[in-house]
């Protein structure tokens, strides 16, 4: 694998938040200061039409990560490579793999947890079988924090996957930092070269990249980047519809020895198995879980045919 050349000035300068313009599935977004949130209120999706650019908007209106800031994430992220757990193996290891997810809120649905607890629900997923936890990190949008992916992974034995947008070099460093064992790259916000250099970047310390996408140009992109682990998103990130057909379609494209996810939309045991026969062995299962009274049974139903 070619090794990316990483350095501070290089992550600093490779940062999108801030300024500049970034094309987003096919558009180009301007920096401009972004709407009050409405989370908590209403449901996204009744108010945006492409949430996928109003977040990465949202995103790059921050400020970027000092020098200061990064140095310290690199020194954290060095030091906490000896205790990465192997995500890719995790998933190879499970049939069928399910990836649980921890989130409290969401655009399409709105808050769906009120009593949330990370580490609780991080236990219950490990009772029920998970082969890794995913933690949303977004606050503005998902109400999540680098403190719930801190509190999942001391919580539970299994890897735990950033979920968030990662725009930029430093994004890589601070998932690392904060104990991450795996990140996610969006191809629809990436070209396929920064899908490989985020990716080996990602490799440098210790972390898996799962490249989540939407259509056939970006598996394309995907593959050609050399992804090793490619989720299929069955939710339409500019309206947020679902659909398991997204996986079907995408299926039989999928380069051989890729390990296959797919994303959203998984309700029961029925909808894993139909995706298992189209080649998918690993399942990103998020709402059904966190709605559920009981995320361990739940989990363990999605599993038993």
């Amino acid at each position: 694998m070619r090794q990316a050349n990483v350095s501070i000035e290089r992550l600093l300068q490779g940062s999108t938040r801030g300024g500049g313009r970034l094309p987003v599935a096919g558009r180009t977004l301007s920096r401009r200061a972004p709407r009050p949130d409405t989370i908590l209120e209403t449901p996204l999706t009744d108010t945006i039409p492409d949430i996928l650019a109003r977040i990465v908007a949202r995103k790059r209106a921050q400020p970027a990560p000092g020098a200061l800031r990064v140095e310290q994430w690199e020194r954290q992220a060095e030091a906490r490579r000896a205790e990465r757990r192997d995500f890719r193996a995790a998933l190879s290891a499970h049939a069928p793999a399910v990836i649980a997810e921890v989130k409290k809120a969401s655009p399409s649905k709105g808050l769906l947890c009120a009593d949330f607890d990370p580490a609780r629900i991080a236990r219950a997923y490990a009772l029920g079988g998970a082969a890794a936890i995913s933690v949303l990190t977004d606050e503005s949008f998902f109400l999540g924090t680098l403190e719930h992916l801190e509190a999942v992974r001391a919580a539970a034995d299994v890897p735990v996957l950033r979920k968030d947008f990662t725009l930029a070099g430093a994004d890589i460093l601070e998932a690392a930092a904060h104990g991450a064992d795996a990140i996610l790259l969006i191809a629809a916000l990436l070209g396929e070269r920064e899908l490989r250099d985020f990716r080996e970047t990602a490799a440098q310390y210790g972390m898996a990249a799962l490249v989540e996408v939407h259509n056939r140009p970006e598996l394309d992109a995907a593959a050609a980047s050399g992804a090793e682990i490619v989720g299929v998103n069955n939710r339409d990130l500019s309206t947020f519809e679902v659909s398991l057909d997204t996986s079907l379609r995408l299926a039989a494209h999928i380069p051989d020895g890729v390990v296959r996810v797919s994303e959203s939309g998984i309700h029961d045991a029925a909808d894993v198995a139909r995706l298992r026969a189209a080649g998918y062995t690993a399942f990103l299962v998020g709402e059904r879980l966190m709605k559920s009274p009981d995320p361990a049974a739940a989990l363990r139903q999605l599993v038993t045919p």
